[in-house]
């Protein structure tokens, strides 16, 4: 229970007491004036009366103000609740369209790569048939230059050509 209702509660049940120690001073009664008319009544019992309507006035006012709040209090839960939901989709979709651009790029990069690779091995096969092709030439001419060579030293030495290549396939 909170303090306040704690204190209510003890002035009701010291409000109650005194009532019931002094009841019959309470309804003793004395002349009252309502301005236009005279009336014989208990004063203290309409002063009673008159404390307990303000305090049902104020107990029906706390409860319409505490269920108001309440009532307020759930539609912002719910509003907030839909809210977080709606911001939980948001993120989601996000999150979705990040992993479809990330998968998309990957598969970009990979095609990217692919074709690389492709024009790299046709580039490095042209490169080795230009390299075959100029080791022959160079085969080729090297083979040239030593027979040239060869033709020279037996033309200067006077031994025949024939007997030169004899000697070669032994």
């Amino acid at each position: 229970m909170r303090i306040r209702s704690i204190f209510l509660l003890l002035g009701i049940v010291l409000t109650t007491a005194f009532v019931a120690l002094n009841l019959e001073e309470f309804n003793r009664l004395s002349l009252l004036s309502l301005g236009f008319t005279s009336v014989q009544a208990p004063l203290a019992m309409i002063m009673l009366v008159a404390l307990a309507a303000a305090l049902m006035i104020f107990v029906l006012f706390s409860a319409y103000a505490k269920s108001a709040y309440l009532i307020e209090n759930r539609r912002t839960a719910r509003e907030l609740k839909a809210q977080r939901e709606l911001a939980d989709k948001a993120e989601t979709s996000r999150f979705n369209e990040l992993q479809q651009y990330l998968a998309a790029e990957n598969h970009a990069l990979a095609d990217r790569e692919a074709e690389t690779i492709l024009r790299l091995d046709e580039r490095l096969a042209r490169l080795q048939q230009d390299l075959e092709s100029r080791i022959e030439q160079s085969t080729n001419t090297l083979a040239a230059c030593i027979g040239e060579l060869e033709d020279r030293v037996d033309v200067a030495t006077g031994h025949p050509v024939i007997e030169a290549e004899s000697h070669r396939l032994r």
